[in-house]
């Protein structure tokens, strides 16, 4: 296994600026129903440029692989997913950033999530605050992220719900709330593992819960300070 910290992104692509800090990337989609892979294309959505941005918030600068699913528009499939989870852990991913979420569980995104991880990557995905569960965050060993309005940015908080394991910082932003607390979440555990490399699943979490800013969900409306 590849002891060299690399996180891996899932999402949109980035800006170009952002392109030149890549180890490496790849673009996967589907053509007449057939897996495609190729050269990166430009950021279309904005939503990969945005997390990769919060996430260098966290982490700073860290080696970075970036696979691209989204192209003009907000969905994917699930075989694309998983081929871009496969090809990070062959590019030697030791997280991955993965801020999407399908609604349908499909084998081939199950069986690759089990894979990497069977491999030593430590998988992040995010996961909304409420309603039905979605896909990779509700696989077994998958680290589910949400956003969290009580982080500021260096803060997190331990939800252990079920909906979620983990709040991140949201911002301002009008974009998705939990796509970006989980790329702050995964860049904070990025800075971890740069810190104390080798790490453990089970030690990232009992790590990321001991210094957890906020404990429990959020109570709106309760009057809590």
């Amino acid at each position: 296994m590849v002891t060299e910290l690399r996180v891996g992104l899932v999402d949109s692509g980035c800006t170009q600026a952002q392109a030149e800090g890549m180890q490496a990337a790849r673009r996967f989609w589907l053509e007449e129903g057939v897996l495609r892979e190729g050269e990166l294309q430009p950021d279309r959505l904005g939503h990969g440029s945005a997390v990769l941005a919060r996430l260098h918030a966290e982490a700073g600068r860290v080696p970075l692989l970036l696979a691209q699913v989204f192209g003009e528009q907000g969905s994917t499939s699930a075989l694309q997913v998983a081929a871009a989870l496969l090809w990070l852990a062959e590019q030697g991913a030791t997280l991955i950033n993965l801020s999407l979420g399908l609604q349908q569980d499909r084998p081939v995104l199950r069986q690759a999530c089990a894979e990497v991880q069977a491999a030593g990557v430590l998988l992040c995905a995010s996961s909304p605050a409420q309603g039905a569960a979605v896909y990779p965050a509700s696989y077994p060993g998958v680290i589910r992220i949400t956003g969290d309005a009580r982080c500021a940015p260096g803060q997190w908080s331990w939800l252990g719900s079920a909906q979620a394991d983990f709040g991140g910082h949201v911002g301002e932003r009008s974009m998705a709330g939990a796509s970006l607390g989980c790329a702050a979440v995964a860049g904070r555990i990025a800075a971890l593992l740069q810190q104390q490399p080798g790490l453990e699943r089970q030690q990232v979490l009992a790590w990321m819960q001991a210094h957890a800013s906020f404990i429990g969900p959020e109570r709106r409306g309760a009057g809590d300070a």
